[in-house]
């Protein structure tokens, strides 16, 4: 039996939590009326395969709402079983928010916001961008980010992207999937927070996964008089923000990378279909962050067996670069327990310094 094969008809939705894996996993994508089985091979975050509240791939993976019918979950039990065998873990329940209206260019896009009890004015702003086929609202509910912004008082916009050619949610950052105009709509929605929550114009930053990551490079290098640093996990520049690298001004950068990464990989070798690749070896990618900021010292910490990071320091303005390898990881999230680092507390580490 071949379980690319499977198409799951069920006129029921189901909402599924984005993780990464490699290159020929198996998932669930939500394709308007089919909802389908299929291997991986797009860039970016993985829809996870869920049956009836247990997990049955990683830990990692969290949870599923509502529930599939009965005649799908006992569908997918088969198909799970079969592709990645019996074990289970408990699922946790997944945190949602409630989208927020915003029109830009005749278009009503999305956007979550979370704000700190007591949030002071001239508070930081932190945008989160998801990855391919992500749901902004998994992305509140799972990295922790307002964990972090609870501690130590900034606002986080988790932006929804709006449907490619294919339908599926993305980011456009200066790719040939998409005619969507993303650099002018995540600029003004900052621009209406700012205002309207009075947020500080000189600490808004914006950080991403995967495609999310891309879009954020693309960001601060056509917007940096919005967003004033990126932090990117998983990803690297497009090719269209790598080619005119000559019009980007200084701004700070963190980068997270996976150096067994199968999807954006490491040594620069994406494909440049979609206008993903084109961009070269992420060293020589940092290297050019370093120069341009003016960076003059190069500190290398061993965070963890697995996790080294090198700190471009002394910058022009103050400006640094943070560069974080993790041996032996793909295209995921770092998490603690496997990698000695917390994604979100080093997003807010670097951000804070600015």
């Amino acid at each position: 039996m071949d379980p690319g094969a499977w198409h799951l008809m069920d006129p029921g939705a189901w909402h599924l939590m984005d993780r990464a894996y490699p290159a020929g996993a198996w998932h669930l994508v939500n394709r308007q009326q089919n909802r389908e089985l299929r291997p991986h091979t797009d860039a970016g975050i993985v829809r996870s395969i869920v049956v009836t509240g247990a997990f049955t791939r990683e830990t990692k993976t969290r949870d599923i709402m509502p529930r599939l019918s009965p005649a799908i979950a006992c569908l997918l039990t088969v198909l799970v079983g079969q592709l990645f065998g019996s074990q289970a873990v408990s699922a946790e329940p997944t945190a949602s928010g409630q989208f927020l209206d915003f029109k830009y260019d005749q278009v009503e896009r999305k956007y979550l916001l979370h704000l700190p009890q007591d949030l002071p004015e001239n508070a930081p702003l932190v945008f989160v961008l998801h990855g391919y086929h992500g749901d902004a609202r998994d992305y509140m509910g799972e990295l922790g980010m307002n964990r972090v912004a609870d501690a130590n008082g900034f606002a986080v916009c988790y932006p929804q992207g709006t449907r490619d050619f294919e339908g599926t949610p993305h980011w456009n950052a200066r790719l040939t999937i998409s005619k969507a105009d993303d650099i002018g709509f995540l600029a003004t929605l900052a621009a209406d927070l700012q205002k309207r929550h009075k947020l500080d114009p000189a600490k808004t930053f914006t950080c991403g996964i995967s495609n999310g990551g891309f879009m954020s490079y693309t960001l601060v290098a056509e917007k940096p008089g919005v967003f004033k640093a990126a932090a990117s996990v998983i990803d690297t520049m497009s090719g269209y923000t790598w080619q005119h690298r000559e019009t980007i001004r200084p701004v700070p950068i963190l980068q997270i990378s996976g150096l067994d990464d199968k999807i954006v990989p490491y040594d620069g070798s994406m494909s440049a279909g979609g206008g993903w690749g084109g961009a070269p070896h992420r060293d020589a990618v940092i290297d050019f962050w370093a120069k341009l900021d003016q960076t003059k010292t190069e500190d290398v910490v061993q965070i963890s067996d697995k996790t080294t990071v090198h700190y471009f320091k002394d910058g022009v303005d103050g400006k640094e670069v943070w560069h974080y390898k993790i041996k032996g990881f793909g295209h995921g999230v770092p998490r603690k327990q496997e990698t000695g680092i917390d994604t979100v507390e080093e997003i807010w580490k670097f951000f804070s310094k600015f």
